[in-house]
């Protein structure tokens, strides 16, 4: 029964993510993006945390991957973040 409200909640929070994300103007996508790097980095404590407690190897492996596709997320997040402060950098000549 557990397994079947976790999948409920995940579908969801997808639908309510996506509509949400679809709503935002597209001028505020990088800003927003940027912002949502702190999240990332808590997600990537999470992961560190799960996988550390962790006893069978399956979910060992399963946290190592969950923090390395979070630690992508958030290097992509301060490259987009760079380039856009260094577009703004350009202009203030």
């Amino acid at each position: 029964m557990s397994g079947i409200v976790l999948i409920a909640v995940f579908v969801l929070s997808s639908i309510i993510g996506y509509v949400l994300i679809k709503n935002v103007p597209s001028l505020l996508h990088t800003p927003l993006m940027s912002g949502m790097n702190a999240l990332s980095g808590i997600t990537v404590l999470g992961a560190l945390a799960a996988t550390g407690a962790a006893v069978a190897t399956s979910n060992r492996v399963l946290g190592y991957i969950a923090i390395l596709l979070a630690m992508i997320n958030v290097a992509g997040g301060f490259g987009v973040t760079h380039r856009m402060l260094k577009m703004f950098k350009g202009g203030a000549k």
